[in-house]
Order: structure tokens, then C-alpha cells, then sequence
């Protein structure tokens, strides 16, 4: 094979090219191995290795962008200060009480907008916005580029750092624990609210969390929340694996994130941090505005994470989904398979105590009105099964007595128009076929419906029939006699061979093998149940 002199010219010309990379890359590792060594001893001379090594560097230029080695190992914990109010804090406090002793640790003043009146802070704490700006690049609001520590520690507003050597408790406290469970060491902050240790449960196939007490041990209580003013340490690698790292309010954001991972917060009696403002509002009127700010803040988050209901270990209840003013937390179903099922979630909370206000209400205007009815289809499948409704069904069915319709004034001239009564439920004939609903609200269309049957030759009927495979006619000794059952925290009626009935409507074998409307749409995993 013979190569010209144009071919020759060209390799000749590669082989040049990779020669000088090589070299290039030579003198640019050798350089840095030089820097790193010249770090390594100008680092010996200054001062022997300690936990948060020596001066803080300069982070971004003057105060931004990414933090730089100082002396020593260089620190080893950022502090942040997450919450404060804009109309009064103590924000520049805090930071002044953490760097007079710990000058080289750094402090980030973390905020969702920038604050005003502006934040004065002392020479070594950095404000950080989360909320994006188009100007900016995305890096400038996210706290992970701004955090070049091992650990970070979490501190309220108007704490005061009276014990230096607090950090390196902790931090040996943390390491202590090696690998387990738990990922945070918390704390309390002195002269404040008592900080308490709950256990936490997060259900999100039922959008609920559920708070209660946990026992103190001897040396500090292991749970997966706490309530009330603490500092919690925890590993900055860990913090940033959290979806939302730094969420308002703090506490409730953190505590459900890291307890869907299993992990777990230890409470240490001691040491502590002192509080240098109590209260931390001077005046009614701002305490006032900071609790309607949490407040309105808790439920931004609480829907943010899919969480329709608290349970509080007091035993009160906070609701974060539909109301009556409000419209349901799901849209139109397509194919009986509401959105909720897709994300392996069940039927709301707020929807199904909206139900169960809205079943108790039409079984009392039919029972008051002498209306017979009966539960019917998934309704009745789900008091055999539950006593309640079917955790992710997204309506009541009862069947009436056609031939008592017009005992009702509520139904009896639906078919001029539809009627809202003095309690807000709005009556109506459906627009989907021959029958009756009930919603909870013009705003909430939540409902009961009511299916019109009449005997014919002491068979059960209709003159018109949905897809549904449980809509069929059936024996009228069912419902001879009707029968009293519990069903949504109220006694109904129901036929009065609940196994032959249902079997009839939907198969053999329904009531011990329970499954979705449309299986073909989506199937339930019964090994989760």
C-alpha cells in the first residue's frame, strides 16, 4: 500500500498535535501538585488541624459564588439561619453571636424573597434568595452551590451562641452514629418554646401525617420530628438529597422529607443555645402577622407534598384540601379511574369526609321524607368491607323506590331544574342518564347518587341502564326486608343478603378480593394493601 505525500504530511501532523497535548497535560498536573503542596505546608505552619480549620475564604469575590479552603482543613460546618420575618428579626444578631466566636464559619441568611426592609449583616454572613431571577444564572439561588461544608447547622431567629465548642459535640455526636438511622442531631434553644420529640408517620396514599409523643431516654430521645426551637445538625450531603432542602416552614418540610427515608433525629438534653430575644416579637400585633405568615405558609407546603390532613398529638386536626367553598381535589373521571389512582394515591381525606357529610345528609331527607333506599354497588361493598366507603372510591350510590320520589320535595320537581337547599347541597337530575345526585356544594361537586328502581313481577328495574357491570336488575326479596348497617360513621340500610347481592352485581369472590373500578386502566397491588 503505498501512502502519498499528502496522507504522510497529515499523520505526520496528528502525531505532532497528540505529542504537545501530552506535554501540556504533563505541566499542568505537575504544576498542580506543586500548589497542593505548597497548600499542605503553608497549612502545617499556620496552626495544627482542628474541626473548622482556620480563616474563612473569601466566597465568590467579596461575598458570593462558591467557598474557598482557609487555613487548616478548612471549617467544616456552615451555620443557616432559614426563618425569619422581613417586619422584625434578629437576623444580624445571630450572625454577630456565631462569628465573634467562630469567625471562620460560614453564615448564610437563607430567604425565599429578598427581604425588606434589607437585612444589615456583619462582614462574613451572605444573604441567600431562593426565588429565581432572569438575570441571574441558575446557580445564584440554590443553596447546594453555596454550601462547601461537610455539615450544615440549622438555627432559628434570635438564637445565641454561648458555647463554642458546641459544634464539635454535635459533630462527634453525628459521626458517633456511623451509618444508621439516624441523620440529625438536634439541640434545644434555652428560655423558648420546648422543643419536643414526636414520632412521625407519612402516609401519602393517604395524603395524611400523623404526629405523636415519643419517650425521652437517658441519653437523649431518638424520634423523626421535633416540635419547638432547636439547632439541628446535619450532613450537608444529606440535606441536599432532600427534594426540597431548605422549605418553609422548616421544621414540618425537613421532618417529612427525611422521615419517608427512614431516617431519624436524636435530642440531646445538653448542650444547648441560649435565646437572646423573648418573645422574639416585641408586639401583639407582629406575633399576630408571623402566626397568619406560618399558617398561610404551612399549608403552601403541606399541598406542595400532596398532604391533605395533619393529625396533631393533642388530638386536633389540620385540614389542607377541599372544603365546601372550594372545588373538589380531583377533576372530571375518565374511564372510573380517577387522577388520584395513577399516582398510587387514594381518595383524599378532605373528599372522602366531604362524602361522608353528604351521605349522612340525603340518608336523613329520605328517611325524614319517606323515601326507601338501600346502598348500592361499590357503596355497599364498601360497608361490608370497610363499615366506610372504599378508600379510593370517589362516590356514594343508593338505590331508591322510584314510586317514592314524589314523597320528597327535595327530588319531586328536579325535573324543572335543580334545587340548592338551605344547607348548600345542590340537588339535581344527573345529565349522564336517568337518575338523581346530590353534590355537596355548587363549588364541591362531591356527591351521592340516587338510583330510581321500580318492581316488575318482583324484580328490581329501570327503564334505562348505564356501562357499569353492576347495574342490572335483581330479585326484589333483597330489599324485603331492608336491613340497618354501619356505613361512614352512621347507620344505614342495606339489602339483606349483602354476600348474594354483591356477588350478583359484580362476581363471585368480590368482597374478599378487592380491586379498581377498571383494572384494565389500573390495578391495584394487593400485596400493598
Amino acid at each position: 500500500m503505498r501512502i502519498s505525500l499528502c496522507q504522510g504530511l497529515l499523520t505526520g501532523a496528528i502525531i505532532l498535535n497528540l505529542l504537545i497535548l501530552y506535554f501540556v497535560s504533563r505541566a499542568q498536573q505537575q504544576m498542580m501538585e506543586k500548589r497542593k503542596e505548597l497548600g499542605r505546608g503553608s497549612r502545617r505552619a499556620v496552626q495544627p488541624a482542628s474541626p473548622f480549620g482556620g480563616a474563612l475564604g473569601v466566597i465568590g469575590g467579596e461575598h458570593g459564588g462558591m467557598a474557598v479552603e482557609g487555613h487548616g482543613r478548612g471549617p467544616r460546618v456552615t451555620v443557616i439561619l432559614r426563618e425569619f420575618e422581613n417586619f422584625e428579626n434578629y437576623v444580624g444578631d445571630v450572625a454577630n453571636s456565631f462569628l465573634r466566636q467562630r469567625p471562620e464559619l460560614p453564615f448564610l441568611a437563607v430567604t425565599d424573597t429578598f427581604p425588606y426592609p434589607p437585612v444589615v449583616l456583619p462582614e462574613g454572613a451572605r444573604l441567600l434568595v431562593l426565588s429565581p431571577s432572569p438575570d441571574q444564572p441558575p446557580q445564584a439561588h440554590r443553596p447546594e452551590f453555596h454550601v462547601q461544608t461537610e455539615f450544615v447547622l440549622l438555627v432559628p431567629d434570635g438564637v445565641e451562641l454561648e458555647q463554642p465548642r458546641v459544634f464539635e459535640r454535635l459533630i462527634k455526636e453525628l459521626e458517633g452514629e456511623g451509618g444508621g438511622p439516624v441523620r440529625l442531631v438536634a439541640v434545644p434553644v434555652l428560655a423558648r418554646s420546648a422543643v419536643q420529640c414526636l414520632h412521625l408517620r407519612v402516609n401519602l396514599k393517604e395524603w395524611t401525617a400523623t404526629y405523636s409523643s415519643a419517650i425521652s431516654g437517658s441519653s437523649g430521645s431518638v424520634c423523626t420530628a421535633l416540635q419547638g426551637d432547636a439547632v439541628v445538625l446535619i450532613r450537608t450531603e444529606d440535606l441536599f438529597n432532600l427534594s426540597v432542602p431548605l422549605g418553609h416552614p422548616l421544621f414540618p418540610a425537613l421532618f417529612v422529607q427525611t422521615t419517608l427515608r427512614g431516617w431519624k433525629v436524636k435530642l440531646l438534653e445538653s448542650p444547648y443555645f441560649s435565646a437572646n430575644h423573648r418573645p422574639l416579637f416585641s408586639s401583639a400585633h407582629n406575633q399576630w402577622k408571623a402566626d397568619t405568615r406560618l399558617k398561610e405558609a404551612t399549608g403552601k407546603l403541606m399541598r406542595s407534598f400532596g398532604l391533605k390532613r395533619l393529625l396533631l398529638p393533642e388530638g386536633k386536626e389540620q385540614w389542607f384540601g377541599c372544603t365546601k367553598e372550594t372545588p373538589r381535589c380531583f377533576g372530571t373521571v375518565q374511564d372510573d379511574t380517577p387522577d388520584y389512582l395513577y399516582l398510587d394515591r387514594w381518595t383524599p381525606p378532605c373528599c372522602l369526609r366531604a362524602l361522608r357529610e353528604t351521605t349522612k345528609y340525603v340518608i336523613n331527607v329520605l328517611e325524614s321524607s319517606g323515601v326507601r333506599y338501600w346502598l348500592e354497588g361499590g357503596s355497599l361493598l364498601g360497608a361490608v368491607r370497610h363499615q366506610d366507603i372504599i378508600p379510593w372510591d370517589y362516590d356514594v350510590d343508593l338505590g331508591i323506590y322510584l314510586e317514592d320520589v314524589p314523597n320528597c320535595d327535595h327530588l319531586k320537581n328536579l325535573d324543572s331544574g335543580s334545587l340548592v337547599d338551605a344547607n348548600g347541597y345542590v340537588w339535581e337530575r344527573a345529565v349522564e342518564g336517568d337518575f338523581y345526585r346530590v353534590q355537596y356544594s355548587e363549588a364541591n361537586h362531591l356527591h351521592v347518587d340516587l338510583w330510581p328502581f321500580y318492581s316488575r313481577n318482583s324484580v328490581m328495574t329501570k327503564d334505562t341502564w348505564t356501562q357499569h357491570k353492576q347495574d342490572v336488575e335483581f330479585p326484589e326479596h333483597f330489599l324485603q326486608p331492608l336491613v340497618p348497617m354501619p356505613f361512614a360513621g352512621i347507620t344505614a340500610y342495606g339489602p339483606n343478603n349483602q354476600r348474594a347481592f354483591l356477588e350478583l352485581k359484580f362476581g363471585e369472590g368480590v368482597i374478599e378480593n378487592p380491586q379498581y373500578p377498571n383494572p384494565v386502566k389500573k390495578r391495584l397491588d394487593r400485596s400493598k394493601l
